[in-house]
């Protein structure tokens, strides 16, 4: 995989703000690959080879956690992320917006 993409997505994700998500779409846009959203999960699951980034706070677009990644909720929780009843990250009240 291209190094350059993989901290360009890494560098993205490092500047999502305390208690904010970001989606993997919102993601692959930034980086000029809108149709590889999952090419930017990809990236995040080998995350930790290339440093410590909060890859918590990546969502799918409709505010659902990662399967299996059961410390993502906690730790979004004591960012003071909100959740609605569904279990998904109540996107209307948490979704980072770059220009803020």
């Amino acid at each position: 995989m291209d190094t350059d993409l993989i901290f360009q997505v890494l560098a993205i994700v490092s500047e999502i703000p305390h208690g904010k998500v970001a989606s993997y779409k919102q993601i692959a846009i930034l980086i000029g690959r809108p149709q590889n959203a999952r090419l930017v999960g990809k990236i995040l699951s080998y995350a930790s080879m290339y440093g410590d980034y909060p890859c918590h706070r990546v969502v799918n677009s409709a505010g659902r956690l990662v399967p299996g990644w059961f410390e993502q909720r906690d730790l979004l929780l004591e960012e003071g992320v909100i959740f609605k009843d569904n279990g998904n990250v109540d996107l209307k009240k948490c979704k980072w917006h770059i220009m803020e």
